[in-house]
């Protein structure tokens, strides 16, 4: 009896064992099913495998079970080879479960939104309390978690409203501008307002002018706050499709917090999978275009549409190139410098001897000309610097994607799991996207192909990347808002026109046009063209209201009848000394006359002016340019004036472009 009872307890760890085993396996199992379109075929033979090796160490165990008088060291050989089996399924269902949380978490679910109750530091108002009689500012856009969601939760909680007027604007900077002209007592703003605003000329000591009386952080889910964000388009991405990468320039690890921040890089990146072809357009932050989420769409600096959200930025991108955008992913710069070191640096041909402060906005790190290795902090200088470039923003667009090139040549080269997981890890931690999970690892068989063709030349791009140039002009023009004359990037209509074809092309929404011919020189090296660089024969640039300033009566009907514009003159019979609508500001956004009081002695009766018959296209003609190349702190004391027609006078120098961030 004795001996028995030995027995079946000894079998009894046997048993536990394979339930162990089978545990281990099941799980394997659930996260091989996980792996949705990668490798299928291969996925269901090793599938089918671990179901059959699970039915015969089944019936083994229970052979062994009903086997009483069978000495278990005849047995030893079998649970081996389960201990075995048991850490092989662990290993590939934890290695397989680890990899699929780390793809998961790039489509963040949750965010963090910080909204702060701003007053000038002059008001002496350190505190919510000390707030009474005040005139108090917020959006006008109940989906905006910083602009109205937080406030209103701040203005219940401290009991605003009982002593105060709480007023709503469409614009952060309509009450920015009237928190500085003292209109308004306080305004809730992002809480990032200071890297926000500070790059604009009159609000570049915005940190030393303002502070925050009151600071509220709240944790949201994205779906809750974003309709673009969360989900894409459901497009297979085994078809062409469209992709809006955002960078965003930050001294903070990860995206963990939402950002609500300047578009300080904008790529629109088309993709072919079944050619391998992508067009790439950097689009310059200064661009002046449509935005979507503005009341009436009014034009502006595209960079301001990041103000209100992604989802805002990526509207306005569709709206205006008439693309649909079908996914986008938002990337920390910092993490690029980890992404880059994370696969042992980049070899690119550097344009010009560059330099920059580092990720942390501390030591200067300066890269030199030529063909190189960087690192990653080297890769930042060339992905952010554009004060050095002699084309500015378009240039950094065209460094960037260099830089992106870079990468992708460098990935091939990938060959441990330390190194994938410290990718994965870095790609995680700072991007965001809305790119579901299994879309993320539908990836798997574009970069098979892509690896197949890299195999076939090495000295070749993976990708064949056609460079998108968004040809424009420079212009002056009076912002409504923010009450600024600010520096605009004026695109170029035919440039657009060809942009878009290309970009449809690539998209198979229209048919490709086959060159059939063109001619070369032996005597030339060969440029590739880049499509939207022109030349183009016409610049659209906007007609402008000058300043009137010191012009006599005569010269200024003279220009109205020349540009169709009415002006009333009041005053005396001397030169202009004010005019009643600002300079800078668009032609076709005048309403009614111009009225422009004249100094001298007795007082002239009204008198207006107009020519309908003789209206030019332009006031003011300035030279193509780009925003000035100097670092963001220092000032810009060079601007060129803008050129004026020869029968125009000379206008005063306007105020210095606004001078976005690196």
């Amino acid at each position: 009896m004795k001996e028995k009872e030995k027995k079946e307890k000894n079998r009894i760890p046997v048993l536990l064992l394979f339930i162990l085993t089978l545990g281990a396996s099941i799980f394997a199992i659930y996260n091989i099913f996980l792996l949705d379109s990668i490798e299928n075929l291969i996925r269901y033979i090793v599938i089918g495998i671990f179901i059959l090796i699970d039915l015969l160490l089944l019936l083994k165990t229970k052979t062994i079970w009903k086997r009483k008088s069978r000495k278990e060291s005849r047995h030893i050989a079998f649970i081996l080879f389960m201990v075995f089996y048991l850490l092989i399924n662990l290993l590939i269902g934890v290695i397989i479960f680890y990899s699929y949380g780390v793809v998961s978490s790039i489509n963040k679910k949750w965010v963090t939104y910080s909204s702060s109750l701003v007053v000038m530091k002059k008001s002496e108002i350190s505190k919510v309390q000390e707030l009474e009689d005040a005139v108090i500012g917020i959006l006008d856009d109940k989906e905006s978690p910083e602009g109205y969601t937080i406030p209103q939760e701040v203005i219940k909680e401290n009991h605003l409203k009982d002593k105060n007027k709480i007023k709503q604007f469409d614009t952060y900077t309509e009450m920015l501008s009237k928190l500085y002209s003292g209109e308004l007592d306080a305004i809730f703003l992002s809480s990032d307002y200071v890297s926000l605003y500070s790059a604009t000329p009159d609000y570049a000591n915005i940190s030393d002018d303002t502070q925050v009386i009151l600071k509220k952080e709240k944790k949201l889910l994205k779906a809750s706050t974003s309709k673009r964000e969360t989900g894409s388009t459901g497009k297979s991405v085994k078809e062409p499709f469209t992709i809006l990468l955002m960078g965003i320039d930050s001294t903070e690890e990860g995206l963990d917090k939402n950002a609500v921040a300047n578009g300080d890089s904008l790529m629109l990146v088309t993709f072919n999978p079944k050619t391998l072809n992508a067009t790439m357009l950097s689009i310059p932050r200064d661009s002046y275009v449509p935005i979507s989420c503005f009341a009436g769409k009014y034009e502006n600096k595209i960079t301001h549409a990041a103000w209100h959200g992604t989802d805002c930025m990526m509207q306005t991108i569709e709206d205006y190139f008439g693309i649909p955008i079908d996914y986008y992913a938002k990337v920390n710069f910092k993490g690029l410098v980890h992404l880059v070191d994370a696969i042992g640096g980049i070899d690119v041909e550097v344009p010009a001897d560059l330099c920059t402060d580092d990720s942390s906005r501390g030591e200067e790190i300066c890269i030199k000309e030529g063909f190189q290795h960087l690192s990653g902090e080297g890769a930042l200088v060339l992905s952010r610097n554009r004060k050095q470039l002699a084309n500015g923003d378009i240039g950094r667009g065209q460094n960037q994607q260099i830089v992106i090139q870079g990468i992708l040549n460098k990935m091939k080269t990938i060959n441990s799991i330390s190194q994938f997981t410290d990718v994965l890890n870095t790609v995680s931690n700072n991007l965001d996207t809305n790119l579901s999970t299994q879309q993320i690892l539908s990836f798997y068989n574009i970069g098979k192909d892509i690896l197949a063709k890299s195999l076939s030349k090495d000295d070749s791009d993976i990708v064949s990347i056609e460079q998108l140039y968004l040809q424009g002009d420079g212009q002056m023009i009076y912002d409504e808002n923010m009450k600024l004359v600010l520096w605009n990037y004026i695109p170029n209509k035919d440039s657009k026109k060809d942009i878009v074809r290309a970009m449809k092309e690539n998209l198979e929404l229209e048919e490709h046009e086959v060159i059939k011919e063109f001619s070369f020189s032996i005597n030339e090296p060969y440029e590739k063209e880049i499509i939207g660089y022109g030349p183009y024969k016409t610049n659209y640039t906007y007609s402008l209201l000058p300043d009137f300033s010191g012009d006599s009566r005569e010269a200024a009907a003279a220009w109205a009848r020349r540009n169709g514009v009415n002006v009333t003159f009041t005053g005396g019979n001397g030169y202009v000394i004010s005019q009643s609508q600002p300079a800078n500001k668009r032609i076709d956004k005048l309403s009614g006359s111009v009225v422009l009081r004249l100094g001298g002695g007795s007082t002239s009766s009204s008198n207006t002016t107009q020519d309908k018959n003789n209206n030019s296209n332009t006031t003011q003609k300035p030279k193509p340019t780009v925003p000035d190349k100097d670092d963001d702190e220092e000032d810009d004391s060079d601007e060129e004036e803008p050129d004026v027609g020869e029968d125009e006078k000379p206008t005063p120098t306007p105020p210095s472009p606004e001078q976005p961030s690196e």
